[in-house]
């Protein structure tokens, strides 16, 4: 590096500075002179520290930062108004906020205050951000897909509201050029009936070619019930016409081994349903109202036990909470053993044979 009191790059990849001077000094500066007036202590190996922190260096967009950071904190000097939408829009999404949630008065009066001359959007507005922000997201996606070089597994299955309508899932699970295992669920709507196997496989054949991956499928991943077989069926043979498997589709229909596990546990617990069935009643009756909870607590202190590990209640569909029901309520055996002798209305209460049977399985 040369003596020279002049700063010779613009973009901060070299700068020369004569400490010993005092002097008003002339500095090019995009073309035209411009004076500094005090000296400068700069070295080059600050601007490099500023360079690999500069927030200004991340060429991503807001939105992207939002998601891969999960952080709505970003640092700038200056009101950007785009980037203002891309994080309105980002917590929108993030806490499931309702559109209007920027015409709410509190909220126009907070932002008001923070910039006066600020253009505060409507829900319309709002809406039409979202639609935007997920657009730019599956376009990501359908990027990530196109360069990766293998091929991609499926998982799906269909799930109930409370309000009884159907909904289908589809994620991807594949592994990049750098052999890092990504997985994105690619789809999540609305399944109107009937949720027969033709249906199913119709649904998930629009999906994979809506993403432009119905060629480089290597295997779905579904749970034993009878449709999803008639699905993979059908899907496979749509595939198939199209020379989109490996190996003639031998390994395209795979089955879930969770949901296998969940079959073969549920079988075993069989043997002691009544037992599990009587366990389970307690805990609803207990859990039913603020005064038996009262009760069961005070139970739970006269036989000395710690009332922090609490009672849980299970999923018949799931095995594993289950279990967990059943570990919560054997330790509380002695409770409900003196909560039967307390309160006449709690009729489902297991014997003393009943839970040593219940410990051992």
């Amino acid at each position: 590096m040369s003596s020279s009191p002049y700063v010779g790059e613009t973009d901060g990849s070299h700068i020369n500075i004569d400490e010993e001077d005092d002097d008003l000094e002339e500095m090019p500066h995009l073309g035209e002179p411009t004076t500094i007036k005090k000296k400068c202590l700069a070295k080059e190996g600050n601007m490099k520290r500023h360079i690999s922190t500069c927030v200004r260096k991340d060429i991503r967009y807001v939105g992207q930062l939002l998601i891969s950071s999960g952080s709505m904190s970003l640092s700038g000097n200056k009101f950007d108004v785009e980037t203002f939408r891309d994080l309105l829009t980002g917590a929108i999404i993030m806490h499931d906020l309702p559109f209007k949630f920027m015409e709410f008065e509190g909220i126009r009066a907070v932002l008001t205050y923070l910039k006066l001359d600020l253009n505060i959007v409507t829900r319309n507005t709002c809406k039409a951000d979202c639609l935007k922000m997920f657009k730019r997201e599956k376009q990501n996606i359908k990027n990530m897909l196109a360069v990766s070089p293998g091929r991609i597994c499926l998982t799906s299955d269909c799930w109930s509201s409370l309000t009884t309508d159907g909904y289908i899932y589809l994620t991807a699970h594949f592994v990049d050029k750098s052999w890092v295992l990504h997985k994105r669920i690619l789809n999540f709507c609305y399944m109107p009936p009937p949720h027969n196997g033709i249906s199913l496989s119709e649904k998930i054949h629009s999906f994979l070619c809506d993403w432009g991956i119905d060629l480089r499928v290597f295997t779905l991943t579904l749970d034993n019930a009878s449709t999803n077989d008639t699905c993979a069926t059908l899907l496979k043979t749509q595939l198939l016409n199209k020379n989109g498997l490996v190996y003639g589709g031998k390994y395209f229909h795979m089955r879930c081994w969770a949901h296998i596990m969940n079959l073969v546990v549920q079988d075993g617990l069989k043997c002691i349903d009544p037992c599990v069935t009587k366990i389970r009643e307690c805990v609803k009756y207990v859990k039913g109202s603020q005064v038996r909870k009262q009760m069961f607590l005070e139970c739970v202190a006269h036989s000395s036990l710690d009332s922090k590990k609490g009672l849980r209640q299970d999923v018949t569909t799931r095995w594993n909470s289950t279990y967990i029901m059943l570990e919560s309520a054997i330790y509380y055996r002695r409770a409900f053993m003196h909560l039967e002798l307390s309160d006449s209305n709690l009729k489902h209460c297991p014997s003393r044979d009943e839970w040593e049977k219940v410990e051992k399985i």
